[in-house]
């Protein structure tokens, strides 16, 4: 078989990410960091499976991140800019600007010309949103300060590639020649013009998305046929990316800045669940390009050089956010989070280099030595943040909480609650209104303050520290109430209440079936998931809507939630054998239907219809009984 067929490349980018993901997930590194270790070991440097010469690994670069900007720009309602507009602005602006003069000022001392100074400070003050957004979503911050702020930074990014793009013709020091065959429609214009012809065709795609393509829309879905929205949808993106190339722009900026302009429209969650199938593989293609663009010839020729550029780049960069998190008030723990995450270059640079070495901006051998560091740089991200995560946070973590006298715990309740946002609240505030002391345990600081300003006691700290429990009466308490939004957090806190407080009765919180069945294979046996009540409470009255009396829906609830969890705890012990798993289950749900169905057709059950009120008076309203 030829190495070259699509067929045979397709074969070695799938197995690559099915045989080294599932590996790196399972110790502990991220699925970002697999993709990123299978391109290097598929790549030229090792097997040599593809790339020659890097060409056709960032043409799947590109396309990846196309869709990933159309998807994120589809999810950028305005009301959330506007609520963010002090963080993009602000944040994100100050770091792109003052990343780009250190970066631009630094070079020109070495000697590079101002002009290619100015293009690298540009481009290397870019992070890369693929790889950040992805490990932010894995390890549950994205709602945390530090996931916010890194997506207002991100964000500014993305839209900051607009202006560079248009500035870049306007540093070329010669004319630009054709090279590679493949003339744009605007090649042969002046700088200046090409700079007009950039700003007129982000008009158009803004003009275009806003009043052509809904009516579009709108026509195909009349049609009622998925297929062929779904073939509209990558044809709109495709169409861009195109139209951006014709005029020298990104295509990965054309279909952002489409998915802005939509983001708005009626179709737009229709656009997101076609494009999403698309979108993990496509990422997952992205970050084994860019592992298997590293080139290791040029990094074993200059090893120290290169080695000091990845570090100096990225000590700058996080030096300069950690800096400004500081400005805006970021506490200790999530600035660290924020300065790590945002402290590579991105994707971008890729595309802008290209552009500089097109416009005779920059050197090919400079431009060659900054894209190693560039995938360097990505590459190192997902190992310092795990190394940020498992080594320094904690040690940050506990000055922190030493240095805050207002976090030293001076009460001993009956309850302890680790984890207080939406969940952990309700309950918290359900005890606290019957007279029941809690104690009251978070590790996310900007949370804590928020809660304190609301009048309510919250303890900064990790639970998961025993230390920690100590001090907060775990010896004395009577039970603990885990309520974190994280699945693994859950589980790690279990294991240690079991191992140093055994006589602690544990109330847990399972943010899913899968995670339940996880926390019932520890021994704990009160589980609650996050949305079982919730979606009981809807069907209750979904039925009352159809003409149901209350006593009935709830009656039925009652039962599926009685015959649910108990089924639960069953299939928790079979679900590693998937054929079992799935017989038993289908024997649940038909065991259920028929019970409920009983219960129905007893007409002893109906008695108790008296203690509902107010669906009995209607019922005699109904009849006409006055």
């Amino acid at each position: 078989m030829h190495h070259d067929s699509f067929f045979f490349q397709a074969l070695v980018y799938l197995t690559a990410a099915v045989v080294s993901v599932p590996i790196a997930k399972r110790i502990g590194l991220g699925s970002v960091l697999g993709y990123l270790i299978a391109g290097v070991i598929i790549g030229p440097a090792v097997l040599g499976l593809i790339g020659e010469g890097g060409q056709d690994i960032m043409h799947f670069a590109e396309f990846g991140v196309v869709m990933m900007l159309f998807v994120i720009g589809l999810e950028l309602e305005p009301s959330l800019l506007w609520k963010m507009r002090t963080s993009i602005l602000g944040l994100g602006g100050m770091q792109v600007l003052v990343t780009s003069v250190i970066v631009a000022v630094a070079a020109m001392i070495i000697g590079v010309p101002w002009q290619a100074s100015v293009a690298l400070g540009l481009t290397l003050s870019l992070s890369s949103t693929a790889i950040v957004l992805q490990t932010m979503n894995e390890k549950g911050l994205m709602k945390t300060v530090s996931g916010q702020s890194s997506f207002a930074v991100l964000l500014f990014q993305d839209i900051a590639v607009i202006p560079m793009l248009a500035i870049f013709p306007l540093l070329a020091t010669q004319a630009v020649a054709a090279s590679d065959g493949h003339t744009t429609l605007v090649g042969s214009l002046p700088g200046w013009a090409q700079t007009l012809a950039v700003l007129a065709a982000v008009a158009s795609i803004v003009i275009g998305g806003k009043y052509l393509m809904r009516p579009v829309f709108r026509f195909i879905a009349q049609t009622r046929l998925l297929e062929i929205f779904t073939a509209a949808a990558l044809l709109l993106v495709i169409a861009i990316a195109v139209l951006m190339t014709q005029v020298g722009l990104s295509p990965a900026l054309g279909t952002f800045l489409a998915g802005v302009v939509l983001a708005n429209s009626e179709y737009r969650h229709e656009l997101i669940s076609d494009i999403e199938p698309f979108k993990g593989l496509l990422l997952g293609l992205f970050f084994i390009s860019v592992g298997a663009s590293i080139n290791f010839n040029l990094i074993l020729e200059s090893p120290l050089i290169i080695a000091g550029l990845v570090v100096a780049l990225m000590v700058v960069k996080g030096l300069v956010l950690f800096s400004l998190g500081k400005f805006f008030k970021i506490s200790i723990d999530q600035n660290l989070i924020f300065s790590v995450s945002l402290a590579q270059s991105g994707e971008f640079a890729f595309v802008l280099f290209s552009f500089a070495a097109q416009n005779s901006i920059i050197g090919t051998n400079i431009i060659n030595v900054m894209v190693a560091v560039v995938a360097l740089s990505m590459v190192m991200t997902p190992i310092v943040i795990v190394i940020t995560g498992k080594l320094i946070l904690p040690r940050f973590g506990t000055r922190e909480t030493d240095e805050r006298e207002s976090d030293k715990i001076e009460e001993e309740n009956p309850v302890i609650i680790a984890g207080f946002d939406k969940f952990g609240n309700i309950v918290g505030r359900l005890l606290k209104a019957n007279g029941i002391g809690t104690t009251v345990l978070d590790f996310d600081s900007d949370r804590v303050e928020i809660l304190r300003k609301l009048g309510l006691k919250v303890y900064y700290g990790d639970a998961s520290r025993h230390d920690l429990l100590h001090a907060a009466g775990a010896e004395k308490a009577k039970l603990i109430i885990i309520a974190f939004d994280n699945a693994e957090k859950n589980i790690a806190l279990v294991e240690t209440i079991k191992k140093h407080f055994p006589h602690l009765k544990i109330l847990v919180r399972a943010i899913d079936r899968p995670d339940a069945y996880e926390l019932l294979n520890t021994g704990i046996n009160d589980v609650y998931r996050d949305t079982i009540d919730v979606s009981l409470r809807m069907g209750i009255d979904a039925m009352r809507m159809l003409g149901y009396r209350a006593h009935r829906a709830h009656r039925a609830a009652k039962t599926f939630l009685k015959h649910d969890e108990s089924a639960l705890r069953e299939l928790s012990a079979m679900r590693e054998d998937r054929k079992e798993y799935l017989s038993a289950a289908r024997q649940y749900i038909a065991e259920l239907e028929e019970l409920i169905q009983s219960d129905d057709a007893d007409p002893e059950l109906e008695r108790d219809a008296g203690w509902d009120v107010d669906s009995l008076r209607e019922d005699v309203i109904k009849s006409g009984i006055k």
